[in-house]
């Protein structure tokens, strides 16, 4: 089984391609930076011996790279990299789109088109939410947060975006009558402080934090993603996340409701990210 790890160099990617890696599946990290990717992937054979890993340069923020980018035949995918911008001020990627909403939501769509022929049938497109997506709403007048421009609500928004077109894709493959699924998968809350070392990619502090009685580290925000990508149980459509008020714990499906719900949005987003990228993703 091969499957590629957007941002499978840190964080929650790391651990989502560790933990397949240690059930035996072929592993590829999608990444920019080749030093970051070299380091992860050391880090992988040491924790997994015999492990199948490798990485793909792959840069989001860029729809050249993305549709240049050059992986094999695919089990599954699981779209997991992003950026969360902590200065006031609006950046743009190389395509001239808003750095948050053009790498979580327009660079994972675009290379979902460019896998089109990749993906095996059966194959699984595992897209990353997040919890903050819950309070979110769309301005399509103002996707690309021109007018108005807040680091959070623009991160908010894009995981949002992501979530939409998971589940719009999943109503076009039933359409299509494709095998393949789209599922979404989201952490909870994962923390730095509760994630366990992996050095160099990653020191956990030694300050003890009440906040594990109620959230989990980067490894257990991995787990939802990776019951998606190959949990025996899992079908297209769904929403994974932590078990424990969405937060923490083994994984479990969730309703698909509230601003998820809305098939008119996801439509009309979808529309508009073909626009924006110049690709469509459409698999028979």
């Amino acid at each position: 089984m091969a499957v590629l790890v957007t941002g499978g160099n840190a964080g929650i990617g790391y651990f989502v391609a560790e933990q397949l890696a240690e059930a035996g599946a072929e592993v590829v990290l999608g990444s920019r930076d080749a030093a970051k990717a070299e380091v992860a992937v050391r880090v992988l054979r040491e924790r997994a011996p015999g492990a199948r890993v490798s990485w793909a340069r792959l840069d989001l923020a860029d729809l050249a790279s993305v549709k240049g980018i050059e992986v094999g035949e695919l089990d599954a995918v699981v779209l997991n990299a992003g950026v969360y911008l902590d200065g006031p001020e609006r950046r743009e990627t190389k395509d001239g789109h808003e750095m948050t909403f053009g790498v979580n939501h327009l660079g994972h769509f675009a290379l979902t088109a460019a896998l089109q022929d990749r993906l095996k049938p059966g194959a699984r497109i595992v897209t990353m939410g997040s919890f903050a997506a819950k309070s979110a709403k769309l301005d399509f007048e103002d996707l690309q947060s021109k007018r108005d421009y807040r680091p959070k609500t623009a991160y908010e928004r894009s995981k949002l975006a992501q979530t939409l077109f998971a589940l719009e894709l999943d109503r076009r493959l039933r359409a299509a009558g494709s095998s393949r699924l789209s599922v979404v998968a989201h952490p909870g809350g994962a923390l730095d402080s509760l994630t366990p070392d992996r050095p160099p990619l990653h020191v956990r502090s030694k300050k003890l934090s009440l906040a594990r009685i109620a959230l989990q580290g980067k490894d257990g925000g991995a787990r939802p993603a990776v019951r998606a990508a190959v949990g025996p149980d899992v079908h297209s459509g769904q929403i994974w996340g932590p078990r424990v008020f969405g937060l923490k714990g083994a994984p479990r499906p969730e309703p698909v409701r509230g601003p998820y719900a809305d098939a008119g949005a996801a439509a009309r987003l979808w529309a508009a990210s073909v626009e924006l990228t110049g690709v469509e993703p459409v698999f028979s």
